[in-house]
């Protein structure tokens, strides 16, 4: 069984090398690429990719991605919409089961978080 090595890097060489290779090689939806695949176009192994994604995200990228079409630079208003849904949509599940552990009702769980719905 083959496996992938991952050379260690600093965080900000890493993000440096995963903003370029999507940027240059994955604008668009239709051009979007599977985490496994951007982990050994990068060198840097998935969980890494993903929180990288994460703080990129949170800074502003317009890095998108669904199960569907993979991890793409958002090239049109309508792909962040897109995504955003996505997004949205996989919080949603997790707050539905949230509430079913604690055993009240997902308007309830949102009201104590003070959540717009």
């Amino acid at each position: 069984m083959q496996r992938d090595l991952f050379v260690p890097m600093p965080r900000a060489t890493q993000r440096a090398a995963l903003l370029l290779v999507l940027a240059r090689d994955h604008t668009g939806r239709e051009r979007g690429i599977s985490a496994a695949d951007l982990a050994r176009k990068t060198g840097i192994d998935e969980r890494t990719l993903r929180s990288l994604v994460s703080a990129m995200r949170a800074d502003g990228e317009a890095i998108a991605a669904t199960p569907e079409t993979g991890y793409y630079v958002a090239a049109t208003p309508d792909e962040v919409t897109e995504c955003c849904a996505f997004l949205r949509s996989r919080a949603l599940h997790s707050l539905r089961l949230e509430a079913q552990m604690r055993r009240i009702s997902l308007p309830d769980l949102l009201g104590q978080l003070h959540l717009n719905t």
